[in-house]
């Protein structure tokens, strides 16, 4: 019977191994003539892992342990420490309250005042308030950028300011309408209309001349706004503001909850005993993936450092990980910010592989499955339309780089993780993501 079952082992591997060089083979195939080898990506740095945790092996892997700029597919690690660490609410405002005075702490929450959330409650709870309220950041350690973000950027709404206390999502949204009308004469005339959203009592300037489309420009230190009126019936823009801290968010409250709250240093500041909660964690979470949205992640690492260290640091809380949680990933990377603005960030196709097997194993398929968009979804709408359920991954996209990493269902019921990481391509970023929804589809269809 040994003298057998040595025989047969000697025949069952090297038959298994023989199984898993030809997959190898078969995939590397199609990745070189799907993705590798496309006309505009063949000069491209370009990683993939595929990876089937059933039987703890790769199916593939190129470039996978080699760094990329991994863009918003960062926002995955971002998700996890809001997973982990934020608890399954959302802390609006943490205070401490004495015999004449409510020391407020903020804790770094984006969903106060944001308009994907109507029901506030901490407007409510400021409002209801009798004693003065007081205000420090003593809490606040980071910066309102993060290491590497492009600073001429400054002006888009992708690139909201960091804060300790965000309101309306640290953006100004700036509408133009036009009403057609004629004059006494009988004469066509136009009534331009521009307001904003909240109302502010910064200095506005408005050009003369009008341009094709509506425009606002912040000057890039202060909250001096120059409007450009377009021609476009209706129009609205998002403008980030300089939130100065927490001074912008003070001086935009005091309209909002109809009385004002005192900035006072840190000297005199009191660390929050009790908290006002806000929002389900994860009503955050899934539109942070779904639209890629970068203030959500930039103050999920923010929110769980508070929690987790009792002071905003983004740094700090990314070291923290590093070292304990994330310890075990197979390659260090060099993790820079919340988001993926920052070109700083580097990470491989294989951490990928390792995060989202650890997030499955720690919190359960069907929870990411909501929060991560779907085919034909979010950032991936118009993309594996015919696999709708059956993906659910985060795209991460900068000028010259595209990524996707995530979960893939395939048709014969088998579980599959991937990250696909393109730097330095040459070509549409549209057409990178086809070339690889063409190799997830057929990793779908085959195995």
């Amino acid at each position: 019977m040994r003298n057998l079952f040595v025989t047969l082992t000697k025949v069952i591997v090297p038959a298994f191994l023989l199984g898993a060089c030809s997959t190898q083979k078969q995939l590397a195939k199609v990745a070189d003539r799907q993705v590798i080898g496309k006309e505009g990506m063949s000069n491209a740095h370009i990683g993939i892992a595929i990876y089937d945790p059933a039987s703890g092996q790769f199916l593939y892997q190129h470039n996978a342990g080699k760094y990329f700029v991994p863009a918003s597919n960062t926002k995955l690690f971002s998700l996890y420490a809001g997973l982990k660490y934020i608890g399954d609410s959302l802390p609006a405002i943490r205070y401490h309250e004495t015999a004449d005075s409510i020391y407020l702490e903020p804790t770094g929450d984006p969903s106060f005042l944001h308009s994907d959330y109507p029901k506030q409650p901490l407007v409510a709870w400021l409002k209801a308030q009798q004693k003065p309220l007081v205000l420090s950041d003593a809490n606040w350690q980071s910066k309102q950028w993060g290491m590497g973000w492009s600073w001429d950027d400054y002006n888009s709404s992708y690139m909201a300011e960091r804060s300790p206390l965000p309101v309306y999502g640290n953006v100004i949204k700036w509408t133009q309408t036009i009403d057609k009308m004629e004059n006494a004469l009988g004469e066509p005339v136009e009534d331009v209309f521009v307001y904003s959203d909240p109302e502010v009592n910064w200095k506005v300037r408005l050009l003369p001349e009008r341009g094709k489309s509506f425009s606002v420009v912040r000057d890039r230190d202060n909250n001096i706004f120059t409007i450009t009126e377009g021609k476009e019936p209706v129009r609205t823009v998002e403008v980030p503001f300089v939130t100065n801290g927490v001074l912008s968010a003070l001086d935009l409250l005091r309209d909002t909850i109809g009385k004002s709250i005192t900035y006072i240093p840190a000297s005199v500041a009191k660390k929050g005993t009790k908290v006002i909660w806000s929002q389900p964690t994860d009503s955050m979470l899934a539109p942070m993936m779904h639209r890629s949205d970068n203030l959500f992640a930039e103050q999920t690492l923010l929110v769980a450092s508070q929690q987790l260290l009792g002071v905003m640091d983004t740094e700090r809380i990314i070291d923290t990980l590093l070292r304990s949680d994330l310890k075990g990933l197979p390659h260090a990377p060099r993790w820079a910010d919340g988001s993926g603005l920052s070109r700083y960030n580097l990470f491989t196709p294989a951490d990928f592989i390792w995060l989202l097997e650890k997030m499955e194993r720690e919190f359960g398929a069907k929870r990411l499955e909501w929060i991560l968009p779907a085919g034909d979804e979010g950032t991936l709408t118009n993309y594996y339309k015919d696999i709708k359920g059956k993906i659910h991954a985060k795209t991460g996209t900068l000028s010259g780089v595209v990524g996707l990493s995530g979960y893939l269902q395939t048709s014969k019921g088998k579980r599959l993780l991937f990250s696909v990481l393109v730097n330095n391509h040459n070509t549409s970023a549209s057409t990178v993501r086809r070339s690889v929804e063409q190799f997830l589809m057929h990793l779908y269809k085959t195995y």
